[in-house]
């Protein structure tokens, strides 16, 4: 059977659903890159909640959603972004679902990295930054995960400049139990986080970013870039400390960044590693062995698919990534918390299956092209 898929001109178009997947086995972690998927929450499609009120989250769909990325050998990078952190996921949340995944990982046997920032806070003062940090750095450290420091919009909107980031990214570094993971976010995934490090030149970022790292060489396990500028990325990873990995972040050069040169290469925390997790994993372990040819055969027809789902407004991204869960099965419903399934059109969604399509992602085609079908005939396209 054929779907009519919708295209930006609302012209409708035939397309043929693929009939097979991508055979992709669950295995063990990898040996030659530390891999870890930033996770979305499912929401409760039968809580009755509002515009601004708390997330209500289907605690048992998103817990087995992380295990099956630890069953492939991923780890989960839990309360992200991706996970709707500041667009529908409140710290309280936040911190149910640290708390939650972290004994899930413990129970899984998988690795786990938690986003701490400041989202708690509307406004305030350095101190209050600060204490803001602390007490999320202590949750997740309580919960037993590795912390990885997020950028927070406080300290963008507060900081006098980047003498204020070194103080406070100092003082939480030095109380920190255990090495930790520095996010720098851009402004294409945050608009608030312009300017971060203290210049909205981004050489001098780059230098502030650095003397933080340099500083505290010994609580850095690695540094998470999220700019979607490969280059740049390139030119800071080769300026880290010896023993400071640079985990990518960019979900529109993954490929080449993980592969690396014969200057060095990147780790992966990402979040188009939600959607593309076994196929991700398979490739990864191709690297493993060696072989970098088939790593990039693999992993490089997705990229079509991840600059489609990270297309401006970027921070919407979390819409396609849900809508892909839901065809692959890994949830009943298409609803996100905070209503945020509405954030993107229906040419974009269609796309966005095609594509998955394509690349065989979904384990059961012909239940994503049900769950398309019906999706396109709420919007009124039938055929």
């Amino acid at each position: 059977m054929t779907l009519q898929l919708p295209a930006p001109d609302g012209t409708l178009r035939t397309y043929e659903p693929r009939t097979a997947p991508l055979p992709a086995a669950p295995g063990t972690p990898f040996t030659s890159r530390t891999v870890l998927a930033a996770a979305h929450v499912v929401a409760d499609p039968r809580a009755d909640t509002a515009p601004g009120s708390p997330a209500a989250v289907d605690w048992d769909a998103t817990l087995a959603f992380r295990r099956h990325l630890w069953s492939h050998g991923l780890g989960v990078a839990e309360a992200m972004d991706t996970a709707q952190r500041g667009m529908g996921l409140d710290w309280a949340g936040a911190a149910e679902l640290i708390r939650r995944s972290a004994a899930e990982a413990r129970a899984a046997g998988g690795r786990i990295a938690c986003g701490a920032g400041t989202d708690q806070l509307t406004g305030g003062t350095l101190a209050g930054v600060r204490a803001a940090y602390e007490e999320q750095l202590a949750v997740v450290e309580e919960a037993g995960a590795q912390a990885i420091l997020m950028a927070s919009r406080a300290l963008a909107a507060t900081a006098a400049g980047p003498d204020d980031y070194l103080e406070i990214y100092g003082g939480l570094l030095r109380q920190a139990a255990e090495p930790v993971i520095l996010h720098w976010l851009g402004p294409m995934f945050d608009p608030a986080l312009e300017g971060y490090w203290g210049s909205a030149d981004l050489d001098a970022a780059t230098d502030t970013f650095l003397a933080v790292v340099a500083a505290h060489p010994d609580k850095v396990d690695g540094v998470k870039i999220s700019l979607l500028d490969a280059r740049r990325e390139t030119d800071l990873r080769r300026r880290l400390p010896p023993g400071v990995r640079c985990y990518t972040g960019d979900d529109f050069h993954y490929p080449e960044l993980i592969a690396g040169d014969a200057q060095g290469f990147s780790h992966a925390l990402l979040g188009v590693f939600d959607p593309l997790g076994p196929l991700a994993a398979q490739a990864v372990r191709l690297l493993d062995t060696g072989d970098v040819t088939g790593f990039r055969e693999l992993l490089d027809p997705t990229v079509e698919l991840s600059r489609h789902l990270f297309r401006p407004p970027t921070r919407f991204y979390k819409t396609g990534v849900v809508l892909l869960a839901w065809l692959a099965g890994h949830q009943s419903h298409f609803t996100m918390v905070g209503g945020l399934q509405s954030a993107r059109s229906l040419p974009h969604l269609a796309r966005a299956y095609e594509l998955a399509d394509g690349l065989g992602l979904f384990p059961d085609p012909k239940l994503a092209e049900d769950r398309m079908r019906t999706l396109l005939a709420l919007y009124g396209v039938t055929g």
